[in-house]
């Protein structure tokens, strides 16, 4: 049987939309990018709570060959990001191969005719050759396990669904969660609500945002002189690898760079909170920096000194029909509660069954054997797929440079198929075992190895210990380790 399409990219968001333009750059035009939202954008479609924003800057925060010289912000809004996506789909003439509101329910390879086959939500299913996995990190939002939140009588909203008719002012809201959808929300609605007590298990690094609007002096030299944009870029990509990146991979060689980004964070919560050390203690986190993803924030921690707003840290025993009870016995009456509790990251990935050749799913092989991948890419006995957001691919620095890299990955590899005419590619099982023993002995130099990061309560980590959910790598060596592996790590067949 001949499949319907060589490739199938999974996920409209921007590691689909870059997998996309990869593609079409490349030649390959019989591709179809499939999503089960009704635009593209991802996550950036999804999220329309107050104050969502990009959490580091524009400037990295975008692909390196389409620039974006009219943010209006170092830190543009949400809307933005979202325009920015359909700009892209249109440019580069990706429209015609989405296929929205098709949610992959099911994922099965045949082996003896080299093809997936992915069944749809609606009855049908699709046929490839290839498969790009774009499914992204925040796609399945995490409702904290609380007994009696389904009793609860007032309004309830996670971040990641928000209903735009909600209208909080004047009324008394808690917030569970603070991560970073909570840090942009906190501020937002604070000077409206009567009421905000804000219920918090792990508190979290903080720096200050220096965010500021762009002057149409500088948009205007960003688009007549592109060369300054792209110098303003290597310098935050630089400021990020240094300050986050390194800092969490090469923890064991360079531990004062941790240490230094606590005593900024720290100076920072001092200047916001002033004058209250308790409440300083309860928002400085007891783990290290990068256990957990730190943040920018621009007047989360100063929420917490206003009147009208209180920090909880005594843990919630349970949700009543008219609040929240703690387990010191204290309850506070809510007249609406805000899910600011995250996603499932790890134990969506990805998000549906996936049986490889031996009609395995891929999450019991993760689960059974631990997260693996060779170069965060491909897995054996999975043939003619890869991911983008896979076990050990993002760095921790631009998510756009991570989608860079792995694309390159995948179009390698992918391109080398065509050439030889083969029908499979499948990852040369020593290869990935090798790739696995490497990656799990370069994340002993890293800050997860650490044990200062207990009580971190981290989405990077998953119940073995491990930290799947990071690379560690540079995101330069990881772009370099890309366009370098050698093709023949893979096996090459044609069908029958």
């Amino acid at each position: 049987m001949a499949p319907e399409h060589e490739v199938v990219v999974i996920g409209a968001g921007f590691a689909g939309i870059g997998a996309a333009i990869g593609l079409r750059r490349a030649g390959i035009d019989d591709f179809v990018v499939v999503d089960e939202q009704d635009g593209v954008g991802g996550t950036w479609h999804a999220n329309r709570y107050p104050g969502v924003a990009v959490d580091i800057t524009a400037f990295s925060y975008s692909f390196a060959f389409e620039p974006v010289p009219s943010w209006s912000r170092v830190f543009p809004p949400g809307a933005e990001l979202k325009a920015y996506a359909d700009h892209c789909v249109h440019k580069y003439g990706i429209r015609t191969h989405l296929r929205l509101k098709a949610k992959v329910v099911r994922a099965e390879y045949h082996a003896s005719e080299h093809l997936w086959q992915l069944f749809l939500g609606d009855g049908t299913s699709i046929t490839a050759r290839f498969i790009i996995c774009a499914t992204g990190w925040l796609t399945r939002p995490k409702a904290p396990d609380i007994e009696g939140l389904d009793r609860f009588k007032g309004d309830v909203v996670h971040t990641a669904a928000w209903d735009p008719s909600l209208d909080l002012a004047g009324r008394r809201v808690g917030v569970i969660g603070t991560g970073a959808s909570a840090v942009q929300v906190i501020p937002e609605i604070a000077p409206r609500v009567a009421r905000l007590h804000v219920y918090q298990r792990t508190p979290i690094w903080l720096f200050p945002k220096p965010d500021f609007a762009l002057p149409a002096a500088v948009r205007r030299l960003f688009r007549t002189a592109p060369w300054t944009q792209r110098t303003v870029r290597l310098l935050t990509d630089a400021v990020t690898e240094l300050s986050f990146v390194i800092a969490m991979v090469h923890h064991r060689q360079f531990p004062f760079l941790v240490r230094a980004g606590e005593a900024v964070s720290r100076l920072y919560l001092r200047s916001q909170v002033r004058g209250d050390r308790l409440l300083r203690e309860k928002l400085t986190p007891a783990y290290a920096l990068g256990c957990k993803r730190p943040s920018f924030a621009k007047g989360y921690w100063r929420s917490f000194t206003r009147d009208d707003v209180e920090l909880i840290t005594e843990g919630i025993e349970r949700i009543t029909e008219t609040g929240i009870r703690t387990v010191d016995g204290g309850e506070r009456a809510l007249d609406a509660l805000v899910l600011a509790t995250g996603f499932h990251v790890l134990e969506n990935l990805p998000p549906f069954p996936m049986h490889g050749t031996d009609g395995r799913d891929i999450r019991e092989f993760w689960r059974t054997e631990r997260f693996q991948a060779y170069e965060g890419s491909s897995v054996k006995g999975f043939p003619n797929l890869w991911f983008i957001v896979g076990p050990y691919s993002f760095t921790g620095g631009s998510w756009f440079g991570a989608i860079d890299y792995q694309v390159t990955h995948a179009l390698r590899v992918i391109k080398e198929a065509r050439r030889r005419r083969a029908t499979e590619v499948a990852i040369r099982p020593e290869k990935h075992d090798r790739s696995f023993e490497e990656t799990l002995r370069r994340q002993r130099n890293t800050i997860f190895a650490s044990d200062r990061c207990r009580g971190s309560n981290s989405y990077y980590f998953d119940g073995r210990g491990d930290a799947p959910a990071v690379r560690p790598a540079t995101t330069y060596e990881a772009a370099r380790r890309a366009r370098r592996f050698d093709l023949d790590d893979y096996r090459y067949d044609v069908v029958g």
